[in-house]
């Protein structure tokens, strides 16, 4: 029970970590860098959530693959909306 407390705890440090990462992305000269990082950084979160608190590390392997492909999916989709639309931008 204590290495479960012990991991939980990790994990949440790591989340907060990431935030507090991607809180230094106002240093990024470039919108476009910068709201990509905190798109990277916001499904890493996500598939840590999920294996994580969600318990899909544990759950079959369809089911943990899939899971992480569609989060995968839709961070590379909202990746390329934020090059596009930062293109058209100039």
């Amino acid at each position: 029970m204590a290495l479960a407390k012990d991991r939980i705890t990790l994990v949440w440090l790591l989340l907060v970590a990431a935030t507090l990462i991607s809180f230094e992305t106002t240093f990024i000269p470039s919108e476009t860098v910068a709201g990509a990082v905190v798109i990277v950084i916001a499904f890493a979160k996500v598939v840590v959530v999920g294996r994580e608190f969600m318990e899909l590390r544990e759950a079959p392997c369809v089911l943990l693959w899939l899971f992480q492909g569609w989060a995968a999916l839709v961070c590379i989709a909202l990746l390329v909306l934020l090059v596009l639309t930062g293109a058209a931008k100039g």
